[in-house]
């Protein structure tokens, strides 16, 4: 993952916790959504943003986002190089087929930090 593009996928996962830790656990899934949008393709940070909202569905209660990340956890270290589908959130409640559009500040960062 380029440097800047891992600073910025650290500051979304920092915005969760802090999000996570004053309570405000829908906040907290937001930022989670905006570092997923961030690391798909990035086998192992892809995986750990759906480990983070595994964990954050437990600690709701959320049994269907607990059992969505628990399979798409698995899904990211087997298909993250081949094939994401662009700005989906990776949540449990939208299709993990489906792709979204891409927030206006995060698609300026896919594209000033892609490679060469």
């Amino acid at each position: 993952m380029h440097s800047e593009l891992k600073h910025f996928f650290r500051v979304e996962l920092q915005a969760a916790d802090e999000a996570e830790k004053r309570g405000d656990f829908q906040a907290a899934f937001t930022y989670l959504e905006r570092a997923h949008i961030l690391s798909q393709k990035f086998t192992l940070a892809h995986a750990a943003t759906h480990i983070r909202m595994l964990r954050l569905g437990w600690r709701t209660r959320n049994v269907r986002e607990v059992l969505g990340q628990f399979t798409r956890a698995i899904a990211a270290l087997l298909f993250s190089r081949i094939w994401v589908p662009a700005g989906n959130t990776g949540r449990a409640n939208v299709s993990a087929f489906a792709r979204m559009p891409v927030p206006e500040d995060l698609a300026r960062v896919l594209k000033e930090t892609r490679g060469p």
